[in-house]
């Protein structure tokens, strides 16, 4: 392994940055359509056929940014290439988003909120890229999310609506609303319209000040259609992908960043304590003082409930504590920042094949060969280092 690196140096980042990249490029890339979703460790793909709305989105986000600040003209040919596979595959007549597809066949057509994330987040980092085409589809994209998924009367996104979009699921949950915030900032960003700043500013503080208050002053997954917090979702699932059981600290830390991105665009005074209080309560609950890494799950009490570490826990939650330690002046952050990434490096990092591995056990040995099957393109963790760099770069 090589020697640990000046984890806080923009060229550090950046040079992880590209070797991350370098591990999915140009392997990912189909020729005939979109990419590949499924990677063993070495890089190898082992499914072919199928695609996620997730990962076909968040490919785009990867090179449209790489594109973006490396001027690169592969990728953002690679972009519009995914763009292309996004419009014409993934996108139906109704203006829904196929969820899950195998070559000419859909297998989940489900409109979730969370999919129409990452087409916005998709469209807008595309146009800033110097998509122009991408433009009004930022704009399509957030009036299908407000005709369909907006919930007047709670100020929060709905989650799942049927193909034809006839029937809405009674679940409600916190994780499209965060990363449909995150779009929504990206989408300001782009277009410079205050609308979309707005909308993201409602969803943070419906989720982390109103939400949250119901459940101990920290974030809750699951909600019922009338958003009370439905402490039973899952219980007996606690490991499921995208709906566990359980206080999340990733999604504190997540959301403890887009808070403060939203302060640095309009600053509100309940912004920065709400940040450290999240942030604060997910590594004091979370952190295995034992092991090293933030673990993923911890119950009503405190106590963690699912030890596994996966890599977009850290990755978030480094970018976090290198917000906070720059808008705090509090060292205390810039320490932990220091420890996500000592622990990242040693053990979530792959040295020999670039990328980050996605799950670890608790004390950090793989369960499997397969570094990133479909959702997981380390959007989360060159993401994170885009975010680093921006405010060092201040």
């Amino acid at each position: 392994m090589p020697t640990p690196a000046d984890f806080k140096s923009i060229d550090f980042l950046r040079e992880h940055i590209q070797t991350t990249l370098q591990f999915y490029h140009p392997r990912c890339i189909d020729p005939a359509g979109g990419f590949f979703h499924f990677f063993k460790d070495n890089g190898d793909v082992y499914d072919t056929n199928t695609r996620h709305l997730v990962s076909s989105t968040r490919f785009i986000f990867n090179y449209a940014k790489a594109y973006q600040t490396q001027g690169n003209a592969d990728y953002l040919s690679a972009a519009r290439h995914g763009l292309t596979y996004l419009r014409e595959r993934h996108r139906r007549e109704n203006g829904g988003y196929v969820w899950l597809l195998t070559q000419d066949q859909n297998l989940d057509e489900t409109n979730h909120c969370y999919g129409f994330a990452f087409v916005l987040l998709a469209y807008a980092t595309a146009y800033q890229a110097g998509v122009a085409e991408a433009k009004p589809w930022i704009k399509e994209t957030f009036d299908t999310m407000e005709q369909y998924f907006w919930d007047e009367e709670f100020g929060l996104y709905k989650d799942e609506i049927s193909h034809d979009w006839q029937t809405i699921s009674p679940y409600r949950g916190q994780n499209a609303n965060m990363h449909s915030c995150e779009a929504l900032l990206a989408a300001y960003d782009a277009t410079g319209h205050t609308t979309y700043l707005e909308r993201a500013t409602q969803l943070a503080q419906n989720i982390c000040i109103r939400q949250a208050k119901l459940a101990g002053g920290e974030v809750w997954e699951h909600y019922t259609v009338d958003w009370q917090v439905d402490w039973e979702y899952n219980k007996a699932d606690p490991k499921h992908l995208f709906r566990p059981w359980g206080f999340q600290p990733g999604h504190q830390t997540e959301w403890a960043k887009l808070l403060l991105l939203i302060h640095q665009r309009a600053p509100q005074e309940w912004l920065l304590p709400t940040a450290k209080h999240l942030f604060d309560q997910a590594w004091q609950k979370a952190w295995d003082n034992k092991h090293g890494g933030l673990c993923y799950g911890y119950d009503l009490k405190g106590q963690v409930c699912d030890g596994d570490k996966y890599f977009w826990v850290q990755a978030e939650s480094f970018a976090a504590a290198a917000m906070l330690a720059v808008l705090t002046e509090d060292n205390q952050y810039w320490e932990k920042y220091q420890q996500l990434w000592h622990y990242s490096w040693s053990h979530m990092i792959d040295h020999q094949y670039g990328a980050w591995f996605r799950l670890l056990s608790q004390d950090n040995h793989p369960f499997d060969d397969c570094k990133s099957p479909a959702g997981k393109t380390d959007y989360h963790t060159m993401g994170a280092c885009y975010d680093v760099i921006t405010q060092l770069s201040h």
